[in-house]
């Protein structure tokens, strides 16, 4: 019986029942000492039910021993052809393991060159996809990477483009009011402007080609069995599947896919991270964020790795449910009091 019920029961029906035992039992001397007994059995009860349910709360699973971060994908320093020479070995040894039933895992899909949304389709076809991630590939200009959840392909891409195409847009209004502001003739505060003003031409840039469904995909996140993760690494538009059986929760995993031009020794130098989103709930079957979160690129795509190590997840989507945007802002931080203008990228 739960500890409520327990009191419950305790004081609507033990209770009354004894109390009215000890009137007709008890009078005088006898009736005070017995209720006075009666009374210290009560709160004996009451605590002996706390202490139990105490009890239970500490010795249920503590958050920490639910596992650390894993970090599935390139690391700094690491060579690609070699990440994906390792992600086949891992995916064949999944495939070559007994099991009654297929056991279907989290896996990091990366592609060989950026794809429109409606080509998804045919690469990812017979897998259930749970994110995708995008990026405008703007030659040497750094740029975003964006993370879109994307259960249904390409209908949940294209909505996810959208929505990223809208906060570019806000981006750029805010990049272009803050140079507004600037209104000194020093050298320093036409540097600044410049910088503002490059900004609101990257975000702006970026916001035309997610609004028409650009060819941007470049990675995605599925869930299915090692040997539809074998199908998925046979076509020819696939890099690499990364089977990552470890990933219980997906707010607990940090994805860094490579990007479609880099194809050698990703940069140790390089500083762009991905996180988690918090927005997924804590089950192994977690969903992410029903908005795109974003992550910033090296400003060298051809030598600078997408991943700096392991992240902590964020408060989230990671770390909100809207947007989580921790991109590096064209001028220092200590110059972009603009949250909104903090994900735009690096101009030049």
């Amino acid at each position: 019986m739960r500890p409520q019920r327990f009191l419950r029961h305790l004081d609507q029906v033990i209770v009354p029942r004894l109390a009215g035992g000890f009137v007709r039992i008890g009078r005088g001397r006898l009736r005070s000492r017995l209720l006075t007994g009666a009374a210290l059995l009560g709160v004996t009860g009451v605590l002996l039910a706390v202490v139990w349910t105490a009890h239970r709360g500490t010795t249920a699973t503590p958050e920490a021993t639910l596992g650390e971060t894993v970090q599935v994908g390139v690391v700094q320093g690491q060579s690609v052809p070699l990440y994906a020479k390792q992600a086949r070995s891992e995916l064949a040894g999944l495939l070559k393991r007994p099991a009654a039933t297929p056991v279907e895992t989290y896996a990091l899909v990366s592609l060989k060159a950026y794809l429109a949304p409606e080509r998804l389709t045919p690469v990812l076809g017979g897998v259930s996809v749970v994110e995708v991630y995008a990026r405008v590939p703007l030659g040497r200009t750094p740029t975003t990477s964006v993370r879109i959840p994307a259960f249904q392909i390409p209908d949940d891409v294209v909505a996810g483009m959208k929505q990223v195409a809208a906060r570019k847009d806000a981006d750029a209004t805010d990049f272009r009011g803050l140079a507004g502001k600037l209104t000194t003739a020093d050298a320093e505060e036409e540097r600044l402007r410049d910088t503002y003003l490059g900004g609101s031409a990257v975000a702006q840039a970026e916001a035309e080609a997610y609004r028409t469904g650009c060819t941007c995909v470049y990675a995605a996140v599925v869930r299915a069995t090692p040997a539809a993760l074998d199908q998925i690494a046979s076509r020819p538009e696939v890099r690499a599947v990364d089977p990552a059986p470890e990933v219980r929760r997906l707010d607990r995993a940090v994805f860094l896919p490579p990007l479609p031009e880099q194809v050698g020794q990703l940069d140790p130098s390089a500083t762009a991270s991905a996180k988690p989103s918090a927005q997924p709930s804590a089950t192994p079957a977690a969903e992410p964020s029903a908005t795109p979160s974003e992550r910033p690129e090296p400003s060298d795509p051809a030598s600078a790795g997408p991943g700096s190590g392991p992240a902590s997840p964020r408060v989230s989507p990671a770390a909100e449910t809207s947007p989580s945007e921790d991109g590096t802002a064209p001028a220092s931080p200590a110059h972009a009091p603009s949250a909104a203008a903090s994900d735009a990228g690096e101009a030049g």
